[in-house]
């Protein structure tokens, strides 16, 4: 499944396209996808425009003019691609590189494709959004478990899919404090708590995993090492704090992980999997400098955690 970073880059590539942009039209061509689409779906989104685009969690939000919201979760095998008529011009490019026209009058980028082997199959274009800039934005999903709904933008936030998220990693209420606050009596051990979404929204298994690396912390020690008897941040806390954003920050900034065939909006290939230190990287030596151990794979959580069992303590 995607995360924070691979949802990112897709909200960033589809940024352009969308913003400022009506649907003109929406061709819905199955009723559900992980679950059913919000009644007269189509018909409420035709003639809309899309004033600003933001991301909560792995969810991808489509602010429209009438205060309405149109959220979008890319589930394991969701991908969005983007046809622009007419135009010959670098769009919906993130990190290195850019999609260029053709010169032909159209050309065909992919964005944010972290999916499974399925190819190109048509069948699976659920829905297609015809935007007033010329733009063709269709939503590809082989095993649907994607989902899109329309809320009033006064309920977001007391939705049964946001309500209750945690904090965004990457915004300022990710503090030592608040860490420490929440992993006080903890004893749910540091992995699974960092990915409680309730605790941070968005963070999942292998960004997890390289910040715990980063920030020299065993994965499977006691969440509550965050926090003082007090309930004050200790060192532990304010070394993961900061890990947590350079990891996330690295990732975006290289367009993602690919792990099976995501892909940038240019067609090229997530690059952030060249620079894990710890994940996928079973039997291989640590990377930190002086450590001299090696990287270790345990199931923990019915996931893979690779971790340096000499140098996270």
């Amino acid at each position: 499944m995607p995360e924070l970073p691979e949802v990112e880059t897709v909200r960033r590539g589809l940024e352009p396209v969308l913003v400022g942009h009506r649907f003109v039209r929406v061709d819905q061509r199955r009723g559900d996808l992980r679950f059913p689409l919000p009644d007269r779906f189509a018909e409420r989104l035709t003639g809309r425009k899309v004033v600003r685009l933001d991301r909560r969690a792995k969810y991808i939000l489509a602010h429209l003019d009438d205060g309405s919201v149109l959220v979008m979760h890319l589930g394991m095998t969701g991908r969005f691609s983007v046809e622009l008529q007419g135009r010959s011009r670098r769009a919906g490019a993130t990190g290195p590189g850019g999609a260029e026209g053709n010169g032909t009058g159209s050309s065909q980028i992919q964005l944010g494709e972290y999916t499974y082997k399925h190819g190109e199959d048509a069948r699976h274009d659920h829905v297609v959004f015809t935007l007033s800039g010329g733009a063709v934005v269709t939503y590809n999903d082989a095993r649907r478990f994607g989902c899109m709904t329309l809320i009033a933008g006064n309920d977001l936030e007391r939705d049964p899919l946001l309500a209750g998220l945690g904090v965004e990693p990457l915004g300022e209420g990710l503090t030592p404090a608040y860490l420490a606050a929440r992993a006080r009596g903890k004893k749910a051990d540091l992995k699974a708590f960092l990915m409680d979404q309730r605790i941070i929204a968005g963070l999942g298994n292998i960004y997890a995993c390289e910040a715990l690396f980063r920030a020299g912390l065993s994965p499977f020690k006691p969440a509550s090492r965050l926090a003082t008897r007090t309930g004050r941040p200790t060192p532990a806390a304010g070394r993961l704090t900061p890990a947590i954003r350079a990891v996330l920050e690295g990732a975006i900034g290289a367009g993602g992980s690919t792990l099976r065939d995501y892909k940038q909006a240019d067609g090229s290939i997530g690059a952030f999997q060249n620079e894990f230190a710890v994940y996928g990287r079973e039997g291989e030596r640590c990377r930190r400098r002086g450590c001299g151990g090696s990287v270790r794979r345990k199931t923990q959580g019915g996931r893979s955690t690779f971790y340096c069992s000499a140098c996270q303590r």
